[in-house]
């Protein structure tokens, strides 16, 4: 009965979590759109329209695709053989053996089996060799996303919108990639997570050198033109990063690692770990990134203009 209770209070906080957001969102909007009626009233509708679309494909869309996605508690059904839990296993593992990271070897594993024993053994078989390095390559990548685009922006509300929506959609691409979704309770734990997060990354745009460093190293950053502005970019960008691949690796552990087979202290511990382990790769990966994009950018102009020399060197010749 305790339990029955402990989950309805964690359904209401997650529900509360996106209906204040959705408020937020919404309050937002409806600002931004009074300042655009001055200009034209159609600039207005446009506006709206061009939100709603982008709210249902990357918000509303996401979170539907999660609800809709199994429940799948691995640890907590190993012994139950009833015909829902059999269901579920043969839901899973078809929705497993639909994603493009898993290869025919494995397919099959997931595909034939004699026993849902069997069937089990064969989704964790699957998970280590095929999904786990998918679902920190999708952590990574999100991340980076956040870092760029809370680093870029100047915003504190448009940066508690984006960090909001780019870890709604790193988590509905971990339940596709794995075919299932952890339980109701602790997504909406995960809910909560990514409200919170959000929340700090709106905070974070009023963070300063000062709040993170010692007077001396300020002063002397302060003489080097424009560094300050952009160390505390860099910064935000980071540490909404950080929170952002906490999300993920709680989300996997909950997907892989559910029921009573793991504790919350655990759950905190591994993922606080797995979060500072992945961070270098997403903050070198970032910043390797951009230099790259210049790069090539660069070449193809060479390339191009060396293309029309040679070009008119033929038209000459003719």
């Amino acid at each position: 009965m305790q339990n029955k209770k402990g989950r309805v209070v964690w359904y209401i906080i997650g529900a509360s979590c996106l209906l204040i957001f959705a408020l937020m969102l919404v309050s937002s909007m409806i600002n931004i759109g009074e300042k655009l009626r001055e200009i034209n009233k159609w600039v207005e509708i446009g506006f709206y329209v061009l939100v709603t679309v982008v709210v249902i494909f990357f918000i509303i869309n996401p979170i539907r695709i999660i609800v809709c996605s199994p429940s799948f508690a691995i640890c907590s059904s190993l012994d139950e053989e009833d015909r829902r839990v059999r269901k579920i296993y043969r839901k899973v593992a078809s929705n497993m053996a639909k994603q493009e990271i898993v290869d025919d070897e494995h397919k099959l594993l997931l595909r034939k089996y004699k026993s849902y024993d069997e069937l089990k053994l064969n989704m964790q078989i699957v998970f280590q060799d095929c999904v786990k390095g998918e679902l920190n390559k999708s952590i990574i990548k999100y991340a980076k996303t956040v870092l760029i685009s809370t680093a870029i922006c100047q915003n504190a509300r448009v940066d508690m919108i984006t960090v909001f929506t780019v870890n709604i959609n790193m988590v509905k691409d971990l339940v596709v990639k794995c075919g299932f979704r952890p339980t109701m309770k602790n997504l909406s734990k995960v809910t909560t997570q990514v409200f919170a997060t959000a929340l700090i990354a709106e905070g974070l745009q009023s963070l300063t050198l000062d709040d993170v460093l010692p007077n001396s190293a300020v002063n002397a950053l302060g003489e080097i033109p424009f560094i300050k502005p952009v160390i505390s970019s860099v910064t935000q960008g980071i540490t909404n990063a950080l929170l952002t691949i906490r999300i993920g690796c709680v989300t996997r552990k909950y997907l892989f690692r559910d029921g009573n087979c793991i504790t919350k202290e655990d759950i905190r511990k591994s993922a606080f770990k797995d979060a500072m382990l992945l961070l270098p790769q997403v903050v070198y990966g970032t910043l390797t990134f951009i230099p790259k994009k210049v790069i090539k950018l660069f070449s193809r102009k060479d390339k191009t203009e060396k293309a029309e020399e040679v070009s008119d060197s033929l038209v000459v010749a003719k």
